[in-house]
C-alpha cells in the first residue's frame, strides 16, 4: 500500500460515511495523509476528521471514530488509532508494509521523471508577477514550473523588460494572455547582483541553486562555495548522488545484471524520502517555495549515500549477483530517478557523470 493508496482508502471511508448517513458533510475531493511525526502513533496519520468536523456539527474526535470503525480491517492496515483532537493513525501490517516498498520502487521507475506530479493545484490559475531582479525572476520561473506538475494553470510576467542574461539562466518571460488573475507578486530578497555577473562567476547550475535553496526570506549565499566539489556543498551532494546511482546501473551492466524489486530492501530513510516526494513537491506548489523541493533533494542524497554505505548494490569481492543485489539496484535507480526529475524542475542539469 503506497501513501496515494492509503489516502484513496481513507476517502473511500469518508464517502462510505457520508452514503450510510453516519456522517452529514461534504465529501473532499482528496484526502492527505503523512508520516507520522517523530514520537507520533503508527506509519502514517491524517486529519481529515479534523476537516469535516464543523460541516458535520460533529467533535473532530467522534468523526474520526466513525472513519475508524470503516477503515479498520482494510487490506494492508494492521490498525488503526485515534489520537489528540481527533488525528487517525495508521499502522501497516509487516507484509503491507513490504508490498508497499515495492509498489513505490516500481511506480518511481515506471513514472520517471513524472512521479510526484499531481492533481494538488488542479483548477487553480496563477499569474506570476516579479520585479526586473535576477532572483525574483529565476524564482518565478521555477513556481511556474514546479505549479505546472500539480495541475495549476500559470504564467509568469516582468515588472519592466526582462534582462537578456536571464535567457542563459533558462528564464523566460511569456507574452500577456491566459490565465487572467489577481498577480501573485514573487519578492524574494534581491541576489544583490545581476545575472551577468553571477553567470561569470558561478555558471548556470550554481546559480540556480544559490537562488532557490534558501528560503525567499533569507539572503541568497552565491560564494564560490557552491562550486566546491564535496558534500559540504549541498548542489554537489545532491548531483553526486545522481551521478553515483546512474554508475551504478552502468557497473551492474558490465557485470551482466540489472534492476529488478525481487527482495524486500532494508532502506526505511531513502524509501521513506522517495515516498514523500510527491508530498515535498506539493508543498513547494502550494506555499511558492522551491526551497522546500531543494532541500528534500538533499535529503535524498543524503539518504542515497546513507543506503548505499550500508549495502552495497554492486557485488563485492568474491560475491554473485542476487536478487538482494537486484533489489538494491533498484532502489538506487528510484533514488537516481527522484533526485534527476527534481533537479530538472528546478532547472539545474543532473549529469550522468560527475
Amino acid at each position: 500500500m503506497t501513501p496515494a493508496e492509503l489516502s484513496r482508502t481513507v476517502l473511500r471511508a469518508v464517502r462510505r460515511a457520508v452514503d450510510e448517513e453516519a456522517l452529514r458533510a461534504p465529501v473532499p475531493a482528496r484526502v492527505r495523509v503523512e508520516r507520522t511525526r517523530p514520537g507520533g502513533t503508527g506509519d502514517y496519520a491524517c486529519a481529515v476528521a479534523l476537516q469535516l468536523a464543523g460541516a458535520a456539527a460533529r467533535p473532530a474526535r467522534e468523526v474520526a471514530e466513525i472513519l475508524r470503525d470503516r477503515v479498520a480491517g482494510a487490506p494492508g492496515i494492521g490498525r488503526v488509532e485515534v489520537t489528540g483532537p481527533g488525528f487517525l493513525n495508521f499502522t501497516l501490517d509487516a507484509s503491507a508494509d513490504a508490498r508497499m516498498r515495492e509498489a513505490l520502487v516500481h511506480e518511481v521507475l515506471a513514472r520517471g521523471a513524472r512521479y510526484g506530479h499531481g492533481d494538488a493545484l488542479a483548477g487553480d490559475i496563477l499569474q506570476l508577477s516579479h520585479a526586473r531582479e535576477v532572483r525574483a525572476a529565476v524564482t518565478a520561473h521555477a513556481l511556474r514550473t514546479i505549479a505546472r506538475t500539480q495541475g495549476a494553470l500559470v504564467r509568469n510576467g516582468c515588472d519592466g523588460s526582462p534582462d537578456p542574461d536571464w535567457a542563459r539562466l533558462g528564464v523566460d518571460i511569456e507574452a500577456p494572455g491566459e490565465p487572467t488573475a489577481s498577480p501573485t507578486v514573487v519578492r524574494p530578497l534581491p541576489a544583490g547582483a545581476a545575472a551577468s555577473e553571477l553567470l561569470e562567476r558561478l555558471g548556470p547550475d550554481a546559480v540556480r541553486w544559490g537562488l532557490l535553496r534558501p528560503a525567499g526570506h533569507d539572503r541568497a549565499p552565491l560564494g564560490d562555495e557552491l562550486l566546491v566539489q564535496s558534500a559540504g556543498n549541498p548542489l554537489f551532494l545532491v548531483r553526486y548522488a545522481h551521478s553515483r546511482a546512474r554508475a551504478l546501473t552502468r557497473g551492474a551492466a558490465l557485470l551482466g545484471f540489472g534492476s529488478s524489486y525481487d527482495e524486500d530492501v532494508d532502506a526505511p530513510a531513502l524509501l521513506r524520502a522517495l515516498a514523500d516526494y510527491p508530498e515535498a513537491l506539493a508543498a513547494a506548489a502550494r506555499h511558492r517555495a522551491p526551497d522546500r523541493l531543494a532541500r528534500h533533494l538533499e535529503d535524498v542524497a543524503h539518504a542515497f549515500f546513507d543506503f548505499q554505505d550500508s549495502a552495497s548494490p554492486l557485488p563485492v569481492g568474491d560475491e554473485k549477483p542476487s536478487a538482494a543485489h537486484r533489489s538494491r539496484l533498484a532502489v538506487a535507480e528510484a533514488a537516481g530517478t527522484v533526485l534527476a526529475g527534481g533537479l530538472s524542475l528546478l532547472g539545474i542539469s543532473a549529469p550522468e557523470h560527475l
